[in-house]
């Protein structure tokens, strides 16, 4: 006998009737958006933006300190431009829960021009050498005052998190591309910028970055941002390392890793590991290598085989002094299981890590320093998401994404997580959450 075929539930009416008359009570569509505030405010975030940025010269509109949590909350929902402002007008339990009003995008883009300076890009390129093209503006008061704010949440997070007393630093220039007039051509032959950017690893926090044009050369002069990063530590780190690939194979920043009595940083030994450029005398040291010196490592591949060793090389360059300790130089070689059937690609890659250790966005405009407050008001935001994350959700939520956050949690579904203590801030009374 033949079974009637059963209806899918897709088939059947919808449940639900839409009411076209206005919700009584004012609500908001942003799950996840209070907890991102409560995390900022917890994090005394506008206490920090009074102290260092002082912009506004009359009373009238949104002050400093709004603006700055403002596009916290707009990188946190996941806005990506100033335009995104007008949604987040439109949401009105969301200016109800924030006690403020939210700024439209001609006065949020006027705000970030207060952080653009042309007589520091002016005076940066007078300062470059005979045929040198590539510059670094320095920063105008307001910028530099962002950055203290960054540097002051990075410590009030590692003030509740007085065990982690290891650093590992992740130096690296990133791509951002633009179609702005005014963005120049990266070596990938793209316009856009090249912020370099220094993460500590441990704690998946941003100590310090540096807005670049993307003409300027990933391992050019990276060794300012490397002791901003170390200078935002805070003293109970004891361990101190740094890890970065070819953009941080720069001279004068390996020298001072290297020099244990170096200025303007932790004193004593940082261990690190640099890819090193592959310079025609160190490829030759390379492939001088004998067969039985490589070893195999990393985990096993059906299509690869990955094998590393020791090279003996001494680089020529003027800077090597003679009271430092020889770098040690480690070969990585990449070579296909059956290399010989294959019709391309079948020559060994190498690779070289230079160390001490023994034990082997889319920018909102044409402006350098509106784009690099924007680019650093984005780092703000995802400290922010990392100590909420780190302080007050639970282990498995560690990784997760703005938008997984934004799913699991909506205004009544995150009072759990404060409960958990992490983050001292209360509800208000008429809170039911």
């Amino acid at each position: 006998m033949r079974k009637t075929p059963k209806s899918s539930p897709a088939e059947a009416d919808f449940l639900f009737e839409i009411d076209p008359e206005p919700a009584a009570e004012k609500l908001t569509s942003v799950g996840g958006a209070p907890l991102l505030i409560r995390a900022l405010r917890s994090l005394e975030v506008a206490q920090s933006v009074a102290r260092h940025i002082k912009i506004k010269q009359r009373q009238r509109g949104s002050d400093e300190a709004t603006f700055v949590e403002s596009f916290g909350l707009l990188n946190g929902v996941g806005g990506d431009c100033l335009d995104d402002f007008e949604h987040l007008r439109a949401d009105g339990g969301l200016e109800e829960m924030l006690g403020h009003a939210i700024p439209s995008p001609e006065p949020a883009r006027n705000f970030l021009y207060e952080f653009h300076s042309e007589a520091h890009i002016e005076s940066a390129k007078e300062q470059r050498s005979l045929g040198e093209i590539a510059y670094i503006p320095g920063e105008n008061t307001a910028l530099h005052g962002l950055g203290e704010v960054n540097r002051d949440l990075v410590r009030e997070v590692s003030r509740r998190c007085p065990d982690q007393r290891i650093a590992t630093i992740d130096q690296d220039a990133t791509i951002i591309g633009s179609r702005k007039q005014e963005a120049l051509r990266t070596y990938e032959g793209e316009r856009g910028y090249q912020p370099m950017l220094a993460v500590w690893a441990e704690m998946n926090l941003v100590l310090a970055d540096e807005f670049r044009d993307g003409n300027v050369p990933a391992a050019y002069q990276g060794l300012a941002v490397a002791k901003a990063a170390y200078a935002a530590l805070p003293s109970t780190v004891k361990e101190f390392y740094c890890r970065g690939d070819s953009a941080c194979h720069e001279h004068g920043l390996v020298d001072w890793l290297r020099n244990e009595k170096r200025e303007d940083g932790p004193p004593g030994f940082i261990g690190f590991a640099i890819s090193a450029r592959m310079s025609p005398a160190l490829r030759m040291a390379v492939k001088a290598v004998k067969e039985e010196q490589w070893e195999a490592y990393g985990k096993a591949d059906a299509e690869v085989t990955r094998e590393c060793a020791d090279v003996v090389f001494v680089p020529g360059e003027h800077s090597e002094q003679k009271d430092l300790q020889p770098l040690r130089y480690v070969a990585v070689r990449v070579r296909h299981r059956q290399g010989g059937l294959l019709e391309e690609g079948t020559e060994d890659r190498h690779f070289a890590v230079l160390t001490n250790e023994l034990a082997a966005g889319v920018l909102p405009c044409g402006r350098f320093g509106a784009n690099a407050a924007w680019l650093r008001l984005s780092i703000l935001t995802h400290n922010v998401l990392t100590a909420l994350k780190r302080l007050a959700l639970p282990v498995e939520l560690l990784q997760a994404r703005p938008k997984t956050l934004r799913f699991l949690f909506s205004i009544r579904q995150v009072g759990w997580c404060i409960m958990r203590g992490a983050l001292s801030f209360a509800w208000p009374a008429t809170s039911q959450g």
